[in-house]
């Protein structure tokens, strides 16, 4: 069967679908992307990224399954990493498939349209979450319904999409290998590799202040407004996404060394009211800080997803993918358990200002060198 609609269309909702679901346990499901990335980040470069989408929304709707009739943490724990390492696969393969089915030559735009859906999906699964916890029957077992309903609908959308020709995996090559899935980072060319470092600060700073936010958030709101409960802390990480992916609508256009610049900048300023606050105490402070937050995560976010675009090539564009997700992914693991240890022995006050300093000294160091290197400058339309 034939199916109607584009091509485009169908892949961005599968990517929706595929990191909706990844908000409940979160370090259980972070160690199954890092996991995904480092053993199939590559694959999709060898198969073709329709293959690994369908095996990404497999294992997603196998891994909540698991975890709607987990019988105790254990299960819980095993469905939450398989739902990981589908979301990491769902990633790298649509974001390379939307790259092949844009039918632009516009990095920048590309780069736009990966990051509105990623920032988007990611902040659907705590919306629902959240309203559902709050209001559903049987949270603990229907918050998983949304997921298993449209990631079947996605990948039979996959199954019966008539792709063209040169979203294809090419014909021949050698055939897969053990190689082809022991861990292992991508790296670019050496010409290419201080770019590439510079871009890769971008996610590590923009996922590690967005996670510390998230988790302040809900306390904060229960100041600002008169209701608890599941639908706050889900409505306070989602909001913050949510911001995010328009900030990257509304910036597509803008220079992309000036793109990373200004967030940089955003997420050090970001932690700079969060340490004020520190003594303030002010919920309006947190609000703007949040959307300082927003700003930064958006634009880091769409400046590096550029980069990794325009840095790649075709053979290695979900490897470089795969290695800059997971340095993002450790700048958001890294630092938290930082924080954790050196509340337990100082107090939460100076591990929160110790990750805000880092910040601020590392985005600002980092912001002028982005802006000046040289690469981050070329031709947006560069293929």
């Amino acid at each position: 069967m034939k199916l109607k609609g584009s091509p485009f269309a169908w892949v961005s909702f599968a990517m929706i679908v595929g990191v909706m679901g990844t908000a409940l346990i979160y370090v259980i499901y972070m160690g199954g992307a890092l996991c995904s990335l480092l053993f199939f980040g590559r694959l999709p470069d060898r198969v073709g990224f329709r293959p690994m989408m369908q095996w990404g929304l497999g294992l997603a709707l196998i891994g909540t399954a698991i975890s709607l009739i987990a019988w105790d943490m254990a299960s819980l724990c095993v469905g939450r990493f398989i739902v990981g390492v589908a979301s990491s696969m769902v990633t790298t393969s649509a974001s390379v498939g939307l790259a092949k089915l844009s039918g632009s030559s516009n990095l920048q735009r590309v780069a736009m349209v990966t990051g509105f859906l990623m920032a988007f999906g990611f902040g659907l699964g705590p919306l629902l979450g959240g309203i559902i916890g709050q209001w559903g029957p049987s949270p603990l077992v229907t918050t998983y319904v949304p997921t298993l309903l449209l990631g079947l609908l996605g990948l039979a959308a996959l199954s019966c999409l008539e792709l063209p020709e040169n979203a294809k995996p090419k014909p021949g090559g050698r055939r897969l290998g053990l190689r082809d899935v022991l861990p292992k980072l991508t790296w670019p060319e050496s010409n290419t590799s201080k770019a590439f470092v510079l871009t890769c600060c971008l996610p590590f700073l923009a996922f590690g202040v967005f996670g510390l936010y998230a988790s302040m958030a809900p306390l904060f709101l229960d100041k600002l407004v008169p209701w608890h409960g599941p639908v706050v802390s889900g409505t306070a990480i989602a909001l913050i996404l949510f911001c995010s992916a328009v900030v990257q609508v509304i910036a597509g256009r803008m220079p992309t060394h000036w793109c990373g610049a200004v967030g940089l900048l955003g997420l050090a300023a970001s932690n700079a009211l969060l340490m004020i606050n520190l003594w303030a105490g002010s919920a309006i402070l947190f609000a703007l800080g949040v959307l300082l937050t927003a700003l930064g995560h958006g634009m880091s976010m769409l400046a590096g997803m550029s980069m990794v675009n325009r840095l790649a090539t075709s053979n290695n564009r979900s490897g470089l993918l795969a290695t800059y997700l997971v340095i993002g992914y450790l700048g958001s693991m890294a630092p938290m358990m930082g924080i954790g240890w050196i509340a337990d022995h100082w107090g939460m006050e100076v591990a929160v200002c110790i990750f805000c300093t880092m910040v601020i000294g590392m985005g600002m160091i980092v912001a002028v060198l982005f802006q000046r290197h040289p690469r981050m400058r070329s031709s947006l339309t560069q293929a």
